[in-house]
């Protein structure tokens, strides 16, 4: 297994959370929506420029900016 940030995975693609890294309101907001250590992720799509990108987690879609998505770090079987 290999960790790699959430950004760099492709459409279906899935993971676990490892880490979530930053602070503020932005850290904490991504915490909120269920983003957060152990949780299974999946790419849905990554819109044509790369941002936003769409996954999947707890059973919902998510839409995240690069910049958001490259704060988590993702365990990839």
């Amino acid at each position: 297994m290999s960790v790699k940030l959430l950004s760099e995975l492709k459409t279906g693609e899935k993971g676990t959370i490892v880490r979530v890294e930053g602070k503020g309101s932005m850290h904490r907001r991504i915490l909120d929506m269920g983003a957060v250590a152990g949780t299974v992720v999946e790419v849905r799509g990554v819109a044509p420029l790369g941002d936003p990108m769409e996954v999947s987690l707890k059973g919902y879609n998510l839409s995240l900016r690069k910049e958001e998505a490259a704060g988590i770090k993702v365990e990839v079987a």
